[in-house]
């Protein structure tokens, strides 16, 4: 392994271990996904319209170390509908962050399904810039799908702690 190599994980791992971020697990009532957050999350709950349908969204997230950490979901009854909820909530999300369609990449969540992850550059509502990092997936259930949206939202593009943030998202 080159120096640079070592150099380079050394600094990942203390990024993702700074006293800034107090990584902690916190869980939902909504679902069964365990959510690793760098600080104590807030929760919240609102009615959106997806799907056709009226459905409640679930939210977790906080702010630590300059950045937004937010974890959200949805139940849709219709699981034929969770291909274009997803795509439709990833349209919500780029429009919002007036952002052009980024290439998707695979991500993958045992016990989950249709994951995808993105980087875009954006801005926030006042105008400024921000680096976003989103994933998608979906969870079959008997009764319906399970649709998660989990977000960093900074000034610049932290790719070592939205990994840390990512990879600790875990279905119970």
């Amino acid at each position: 392994m080159t120096f640079h190599r070592v150099a380079w994980l050394a600094l990942a791992g203390l990024v993702a271990c700074s006293p800034a971020l107090n990584w902690r697990t916190a869980r939902s009532d909504a679902h069964a996904l365990k959510m690793l957050l760098p600080c104590k999350p807030d929760k919240a709950t609102r009615d959106v319209s997806m799907a056709g349908a009226m459905v409640a969204l679930d939210m977790q997230g906080c702010d630590a170390a300059g950045a937004t950490f937010a974890v959200s979901h949805v139940r849709l009854v219709d699981a034929t509908q969770a291909s274009a909820a997803l795509a439709g909530w990833q349209t919500a999300t780029l429009a919002t962050l007036h952002a052009a369609s980024p290439p998707l990449q695979p991500f993958e969540i045992p016990g989950g399904q249709m994951g995808v992850r993105w980087v875009v550059q954006g801005q926030r509502t006042d105008g400024r810039p921000v680096s976003a990092q989103a994933v998608w997936f979906a969870r079959i259930q008997p009764d319906g799908i399970d649709l998660f949206n989990a977000v960093v939202l900074a000034d610049k593009t932290d790719t070592a702690v939205a990994d840390t943030f990512f990879t600790g998202l875990k279905f119970e």
